[in-house]
């Protein structure tokens, strides 16, 4: 398709979007941005969710790893299984029973007001690096496919992309984000599926043969038991379990869509669901991986360096331009479904754990609009600065950072659902400094001490663990605390 017909068919799209926030925003008051009202239907929040969790980096990042990793990958996402369970059977009935608007309120009933205020800025921090993460790939993508042709620079492409998600999510928030990500999810699955159909077809393999090559396929090798590696089961089964609770069960941007449904036994069932549709769709992607670079042997594709480019290069000059097409409508709704919530999580964090937006004074549109547009100027420059220094899969550094900025998040919350261990209050910003930077020293410096060895998304665990002992280690021998039986 041409550039032409490819930026028609993002303004389509966005008019789409700009349509279902007209719908959904009206009616709306405060309540609709923070929590959709409690009315959000559980399946529409789990389908939708899928599109949130797997963003333009597994879009792009996760088929094109596939010849580094093979479908080791698939070790994390059955780890994600176990986080899923904890989530649903320990979290949601917490955050459920104290009526939490932002899931970083039970931190200042647990510890006091610093750890309550370092957690939200951790997951701040966590998810403007997350998010710009996802936006700087899929910004990079955009600008090849359309907006360089017209002469426009890499920072207006990456201004037009934020300036569409802020104006769809400025107004109601949440209540259109459930919506909004149904449509997106969708045509980020069938992006998929169309382009799997189109290389099986391409290369003769019907329903049977495409089985057979997948499997025949020395990239589909899923469990990998050199400890050494970075890619060994354990690493990536324990750490999809904790990144699972992390980026989902102790994020506000994922959880604020599940705490928009009614209750908790919807609540869960939509967590349940998830589960069984997470895994259907990785191993989809993962798939598709494969059979990009069989395709890229048949077909001759040469000129791909960097493995985040393989997709777009078969989707866009080598496929058909339906192909083509479905391929920008998947990465735009990749982009959008996570982004889009991302911002209003970051909105709904500083405005209610921060200025105290419904906890201790109504709401300030005018401050909150202001607010929302401050975080989407903040992930524009963290876009800039990720497309000077990038160097290695973006999939990679997204969870590397996580273990970082995510792990101190796991020890202060599970240190308090555990545990009764009053603490130091003003103790609880240089533990999780110290923890980050002990993480960081063994993430840089394990390959030295052990020949050979490799680290992976063990980061997070190794980080909360560090958090958890030294919160132990700070306790506060005037008592007990008791928020566990708090049934207010």
């Amino acid at each position: 398709m041409t550039p032409v017909a490819n930026l028609l068919v993002l303004l389509g799209y966005f008019g789409v979007l700009m349509f279902i926030s007209w719908v959904t925003s009206r009616d709306s008051d405060d309540s609709s941005f923070y929590n959709g009202n409690k009315k959000s239907p559980w399946f529409l929040v789990a389908f939708g969710m899928i599109g949130a969790s797997l963003s333009g980096v597994t879009f792009i990042s996760i088929p094109g790893w596939v010849e580094d990793s093979h479908f080791g990958y698939m070790q994390t996402v059955f780890g994600y299984m176990i986080g899923y369970m904890v989530i649903a059977w320990v979290l949601l009935p917490l955050y459920y029973r104290l009526k939490l608007m932002s899931i970083y309120t039970y931190l200042e009933q647990r510890y006091g007001t610093m750890g309550y205020k370092t957690g939200a800025a951790y997951f701040i921090l966590s998810r403007i690096v997350g998010a710009s993460f996802r936006l700087f790939l899929v910004a990079m993508v955009l600008h090849m496919a359309i907006f360089d042709h017209f002469g426009l620079p890499y920072w207006a492409t990456v201004a037009i992309t934020i300036l569409l998600i802020f104006t769809y999510t400025t107004k109601s928030g949440i209540k259109t984000v459930v919506y909004t990500d149904v449509f997106q999810t969708t045509f980020l699955i069938l992006a998929v599926v169309l382009t799997i159909i189109f290389i099986s077809k391409t290369m003769g393999y019907d329903a049977a043969g495409l089985i057979s090559a997948l499997k025949a396929d020395a990239n589909t090798q899923i469990f990998h038991w050199d400890w050494k590696s970075g890619n060994y089961f354990w690493k990536q089964f324990l750490g999809g379990a904790f990144i699972a609770l992390v980026m989902t069960g102790l994020d506000q941007d994922m959880m604020q869509k599940n705490l928009s449904i009614n209750n908790v036994k919807s609540a869960q069932k939509n967590i349940y669901a998830q589960m069984v549709m997470f895994i259907v769709v990785n191993l989809v992607f993962l798939s598709l991986g494969a059979l990009l670079y069989q395709y890229k042997e048949y077909a001759g594709v040469i000129g791909v360096e960097r493995t985040d480019n393989l997709f777009p290069t078969i989707a866009l000059e080598y496929a058909t331009p339906v192909i083509g097409l479905f391929f920008i409508l998947g990465l735009v709704a990749a982009a959008y479904s996570s982004a889009d919530s991302a911002l209003t999580a970051l909105t709904t964090s500083f405005c209610v754990d921060f200025l105290g937006f419904e906890r201790t004074r109504p709401t300030d549109k005018i401050i909150r609009r202001t607010v929302h547009f401050c975080f989407a100027f903040i992930l524009f420059l963290v876009i800039l600065l990720f497309n000077a220094l990038n160097n290695e899969a973006v999939i990679k550094q997204l969870f590397t950072a996580a273990g970082y900025t995510y792990g101190p998040l796991l020890g202060l919350f599970f240190f308090g659902i555990l545990t009764r261990i009053k603490v130091n209050d003003n103790a609880i910003l240089p533990i999780t400094l110290f923890s980050i930077g002990a993480t960081w020293l063994y993430h840089h410096y394990s390959p030295q001490w052990i020949e050979g060895y490799k680290p992976g998304f063990e980061l997070i665990l190794i980080n909360g663990l560090i958090t958890f002992t030294l919160l132990a280690l700070a306790r506060d021998r005037s008592g007990e605390v008791d928020v566990l039986d708090n049934n207010s």
